[in-house]
């Protein structure tokens, strides 16, 4: 085989793989009944129930926040987080979860959050909390809408 050949094959193999992992890594947002049904971790964006109680007693367990979330598709379920409560969250537009379903519980490992800017009313403030057993950090990024 010629010199070109061979280039053009691994040029094509290397699209290929490129290709295959943007498609098998591109994450699309999920509602509850869908996380029901798969078992990996998935996104899941919806609004705070500010009707229900928020639970969080650092006394008791510091690393241990509920509260109930409706996704999309208006479907309420019960939202449990190991980690601390993210300052805020009564104030948010919108909130991303990530995590996985555990019967009737979403068991999330980390929280986005989308909240009103409090210095500007064009702009939204979005907050992460990551969970205690991946990483305690968490970061403030102000995205102008």
């Amino acid at each position: 085989m010629k010199k070109s050949s061979i280039i053009l094959i691994v040029i094509i193999a290397v699209a290929i793989a490129m290709i295959m992992t943007i498609y098998t890594d591109s994450s699309t947002y999920s509602t509850f009944t869908e996380a029901k049904e798969k078992s990996e971790e998935i996104y899941v964006t919806g609004v705070l129930n500010k009707e229900k109680e928020l639970v969080y007693n650092p006394i008791e367990d510091a690393n241990r926040f509920s509260f109930y979330m409706y996704d999309n598709d208006s479907t309420e379920c019960l939202v449990v987080f190991n980690g601390a409560k993210p300052q805020d969250i009564e104030r948010s537009e919108q909130i991303v979860l990530t995590g996985k379903m555990e019967g009737d519980v979403f068991q999330a490992s980390k929280i986005l959050m989308k909240c009103p800017s409090k210095y500007n009313e064009t702009e939204v403030e979005v907050i992460e909390a990551t969970s205690a057993s991946t990483q305690p950090v968490s970061n403030q990024i102000s995205v102008t809408q």
